[in-house]
């Protein structure tokens, strides 16, 4: 069933991209998307399937090089199934809504094959994805890793003919290099000390790194931190993190059916995915995390900023994204991975849809994309509007506080500012919190510029402006439940006690009377741990220490039970160290908060009114009062034109000399010298020598005859 899943995305591009010709376009697209409905289906029979333990299932041997020993295999634990289900759900959905999107698009003329192409490389973009999140080594997860890289390129640059699409996609190729770098310099560097780049081998060599230097950059590193950090440097390209996030917002030039499947739900998430399945490293490399973490927090604050006044739709969905990322790093920077994932999947979710529900939005204004000609379109699409709404109150975190009873965003956002509270994160927390108020007043900016007040801009177009027909609505409908669903259903799972998220994650627990000391050891997988274990003592160590920090209710169901996680690195599909307590601090924060982040929204949900529905003319007078304010936010922090100054004017001027100087003057001036001076030159004597006199030609036979007659004595008489 694991390999299905994993190989029909593959078969479905292929069928689909060469074999239209013969089975006809329809039938190619409906083969691609039937398989993505497939593997959706056996994604969902694993996920809720799955007993928490670890399987390896390998494909065939792959590399074999020296000591470099790599199989083509699926690691199939928690994380992967969380994984597969997120990508192969959206995926599945971005595919049939394609079927409306795509339909008659004014980027092609008529009779131009385009649709079997964009549905290739929409599925081959899934196997990549796929192939990442199933890996069981580094260079299977760079195949993979590098795979989606190809496959955006070609999505975002899909409407070749517009110069814009092609920048972009260049532009995402381009920045995502640079963070590949530092994600295979940190292969290279695991494969040097532990001499394997298996993730279990990896993950048991982790405490030895903890304690090994190595010297990079004429300086001395701690191994665990220099490594932790190249990888993180991998996915602050693949997540757009600050620094390298520039590519992101461009990339809205591709089909919004690719920004759906790309920039909210899959590839951008495959950074947090590499550091949550790196946490036993992660959880060794402190100086690392607490990178991650400033960067992550910086990131929300940044992206939230920018996305205050986008105007374009897509864009301001586009800084969404890479706020949220933010967030995920956040918690697992703190230590508190599950709750990361827990933001993955919901997110997934919401944001999928309410990339969707704009691409519907574009669709029914005739491909017009500036909020500000929208206005009065609640009516004239009701069902777009409902699932944009139902959108909002998910990303917004709308929910009744100290409860679990909420949108999805609301409980796994919430987790994310509590764990960052707990994990001691005091700048995590507030640029979280202060990016929450700012992310409820630009989500509802949208909704009221897009969906309230009175039409604006090409009367025509709102005058002819229609509801997206059903193909397009039911992605919308299915995507609706999640974000109403996934973080009720699944909130203990990612964020209850330790024995839930436990159970959930594969991961050993130790059970432990209070006051008594660790009574024993289970996991989801029944891994008991006794006195002879070679990690036993630190295991009941770790329980004691749980089971004395914090009150009872904060780490089992009843008063008189403590858990605490347990087990050796690489034994869950998470690993949470013995001095890892983030998890019963959170759930023991103050009510202050918990409540902090429903108090942002709030706050922005109240301004967001003020300007747009109670003075819609006070945006207008206060960006006029704030000029540099605004056209600084507005330039998204000035950070392209800084880049065009500090990287590629020095390179296009590097270039150029190179050009002028080197090809120009250097290798064609010499070509040229050979080819029009030289050469003339010696053209010019053999021309007087074909004079055409037979006196002339004499005279050569003559000399020839005595150079040999000459020749023959002095070499006869040497003998």
């Amino acid at each position: 069933m694991e390999t299905t899943l994993l190989f029909a995305p593959l078969v479905g591009a292929v069928i689909c991209g060469f074999g239209h010709k013969i089975i006809g376009e329809k039938a190619a697209m409906w083969t691609a998307t039937g398989l993505l409905f497939l593997t959706a289906l056996l994604s969902w029979i694993t996920f809720l399937s799955f007993d928490g333990e670890t399987r390896i299932i390998e494909i065939f041997r792959w590399i074999e090089s020296g000591s470099l020993s790599t199989s083509w295999e699926i690691r199939l634990d928690r994380l992967t199934a969380i994984m597969l289900i997120v990508i192969s759900t959206v995926s599945a959905l971005v595919h049939l809504y394609s079927f409306g999107y795509m339909d008659h698009d004014p980027q092609w003329k008529d009779g131009e094959s385009y649709k079997p192409r964009f549905f290739a490389y929409l599925s081959f973009f899934t196997f990549a994805m796929l192939m990442l999140v199933t890996s069981n080594n580094l260079v299977q997860m760079f195949f993979g890793w590098e795979g989606v890289g190809v496959a955006s390129y070609l999505l975002i640059g899909f409407y070749y003919r517009k110069p814009t699409a092609g920048a972009a996609a260049m532009k995402a190729f381009i920045v995502n290099r640079v963070g590949d770098f530092g994600f295979a310099l940190g292969i290279f560097a695991l494969f040097l000390l532990t001499d394997s780049i298996n993730l279990g081998d990896v993950f048991a060599a982790t405490p030895q790194l903890a304690e090994t230097s190595v010297h990079f950059l004429w300086t001395e590193w701690n191994a665990a931190d220099l490594i932790a950090f190249l990888l993180f440097v991998g996915a602050m390209g693949k997540s757009a993190q600050l620094f390298l996030h520039t590519w992101l917002p461009d990339a809205m030039e591709g089909p919004t059916p690719v920004s759906a499947l790309i920039h909210a739900a899959t590839m951008v998430t495959a950074g947090v995915f590499l550091v949550c399945r790196m946490s036993p490293l992660m959880e060794v490399a402190p100086e690392a995390t607490a990178f991650i973490t400033v960067v992550g927090a910086t990131t929300a604050f940044f992206a939230a900023t920018v996305g205050l006044v986008q105007t374009d739709i897509k864009r301001v969905i586009a800084y969404s994204t890479c706020s949220q990322l933010g967030y995920m790093f956040v918690a697992a920077g703190v230590g508190m991975y599950s709750a990361a994932m827990f933001h993955l999947f919901t997110h997934a979710f919401f944001k999928a849809m309410l990339f969707l529900g704009a691409g519907s939005v574009i669709h029914a204004m005739h491909h017009e994309q500036d909020m500000m000609n929208y206005g009065g379109l609640r009516k004239k699409i009701p069902y777009t509007f409902a699932a944009m709404m139902i959108g909002t109150l998910a990303i917004t975190g709308v929910g009744i506080p100290l409860t679990h009873i909420g949108f999805a965003g609301f409980l796994s956002k919430d987790a994310i500012i509590e764990s960052a509270y707990a994990g001691g994160s005091s700048y995590g927390f507030w640029m979280l919190v202060i990016a929450a108020a700012m992310t409820s007043f630009y989500s509802w900016r949208l909704i009221f510029l897009t969906f309230y007040g009175k039409p604006r801009g090409d009367k025509h177009t709102h005058d002819h402006a229609h509801e997206s027909p059903m193909v397009m609505l039911i992605p919308l409908g299915v995507l609706a439940l999640g974000a109403v669903f996934s973080g009720m259903l699944w909130y203990n799972s990612f964020f209850g006690h330790a024995d839930k998220v436990g159970k959930f994650y594969g991961i050993p627990v130790a059970e432990a009377s209070a006051g008594h000391g660790a009574t024993d050891a289970h996991g989801a997988a029944d891994v008991s741990h006794g006195a002879d274990d070679s990690h036993g003592a630190a295991d009941d160590s770790h329980a004691v220490a749980q089971s004395d920090h914090g009150d009872a209710a904060a780490h089992g169901d009843a008063g008189d039970h403590h858990y605490a996680f347990a087990g050796a690195p690489g034994e869950g599909a998470l690993y949470i160290a013995p001095d890892n307590h983030v998890l019963d601090d959170a759930h023991a924060a103050p009510a202050w908060v918990k409540v902090s982040p429903f108090i942002a929204m709030l706050l922005g949900l109240g301004l967001a009114i003020l300007f747009y529905i109670v003075n819609p003319e006070l945006p207008k007078r206060l960006s006029q009062q704030q000029r540099p304010l605004y056209l600084f936010l507005k330039n998204k922090w000035y950070f392209d034109e800084l880049y065009n100054v500090v990287f590629v004017k020095p390179a296009l001027a590097i270039g150029k000399f190179f050009w002028k100087k080197g090809d120009g003057k250097t290798i064609d001036g010499f070509l040229n010298g050979i080819a029009m001076g030289v050469v003339p030159f010696f053209t010019r004597l053999a021309g007087r020598a074909q004079s055409g006199y037979i006196f002339t030609y004499a005279f050569y036979m003559v000399l020839g005859i005595a150079a040999l007659v000459t020749w023959m004595s002095i070499g006869g008489g040497s003998h």
